[in-house]
């Protein structure tokens, strides 16, 4: 019995079959061997040799790996290495020659920022970096071909990651760029994908208090939103999108919570949101079933 491996010894005490309890060291080594594999590749980021396979592979088996993020922000001269990757794509944004495969790795890298982004330890840490501002030039970009599109809405998922959990510190480093801007511009020509994320960003912004004031506080930054939102409805109307149409509802409905933006939006509401003429759409989600069951616009005639 001495010379039996100790899994099999364990399982006959309990009367069981051998392989009926899986073993916790056989578990831990398998665990140890994913974050030694993603440790190896993180470091193959800093050879350009070797970084196009370490991308893509990190890009893909990210949430293989548990913290990953915080290993990546830490690994000396990682996140350099990332950023190198995204300004060395600068000179072809304009004019637009972007070609498949560098969209494609230059989204591998910003996966792997996407997830420092959205990782509690790194958050903060790559705000403060200023990082999200090496995504900017690509959300202002134009052609709507699929490398750039591809690139605009993987650089979207960085900020809707940022977004995505609540924090006013968040808001107020995004609320000191250009993000709204740039938000609206996807939101006015990008595919249904891109701008139902960049309508979400902008969503989550108006949700915070203090976005919601800055949007408010001048009549320029409301009309600017709410002439995107407008025509993004009218363009619902022929090629409805729930998911997206959803997303608008939410934008409108917390800028009724500003007395003066609902006041102004008695004037500019789209006529086919008076209609009703999404309320079978509205009905279904609980938190639009305000404007779509109740009819919220009576309100603001």
């Amino acid at each position: 019995m001495a010379n039996r491996p100790q899994s099999l010894s364990m399982n006959v005490s309990f009367g069981g079959p051998s392989t009926s309890v899986p073993s916790i060291a056989g578990a831990q080594a398998n665990k140890d061997r994913k974050m030694a594999s993603a440790e190896h590749l993180v470091l193959d980021l800093s050879n350009p040799d070797l970084r196009e396979n370490a991308l893509l592979e990190l890009s893909k088996n990210k949430e293989l790996f548990q913290d990953l993020a915080p290993f990546v922000w830490n690994s000396f001269g990682t996140i350099a290495a990332l950023i190198q990757e995204i300004v060395s794509i600068y000179p072809v944004l304009s004019p637009p020659n972007l070609t498949a495969v560098q969209s494609n790795r230059v989204c591998n890298a910003l996966a792997l920022l996407q997830c420092v982004a959205s990782h509690p330890d790194t958050r903060m840490l790559f705000l403060n970096a200023h990082i999200p501002l090496y995504l900017y030039p690509f959300l202002n970009t134009t052609s709507r071909s699929r490398p750039f599109e591809y690139l605009r809405l993987t650089s979207l998922g960085v900020i809707g990651a940022l977004v995505k959990v609540d924090d006013t510190e968040v808001i107020s480093f995004l609320l000191s760029t250009e993000i709204i801007p740039l938000c609206l511009r996807t939101m006015e020509m990008g595919s249904e994908l891109s701008k139902t994320v960049a309508t979400f960003i902008v969503q989550k912004i108006l949700l915070d208090d203090m976005g919601l004031d800055y949007i408010c506080t001048t009549a320029e930054r409301f009309f600017a939103v709410g002439r995107v939102l407008g025509s993004m409805v009218t363009a619902l109307a022929e090629q409805p999108s729930s998911r997206l149409l959803k997303h608008i509802i939410r934008c409108y409905l917390r800028l009724s919570d500003n007395p003066r933006a609902c006041d102004a939006l008695r004037n500019c509401l789209p006529d086919t949101l008076r209609e009703a003429t999404f309320n079978n759409f509205l009905c279904e989600d609980p938190t639009t079933r305000r404007w779509g069951c109740n009819n919220c616009c009576k309100t603001l005639e």
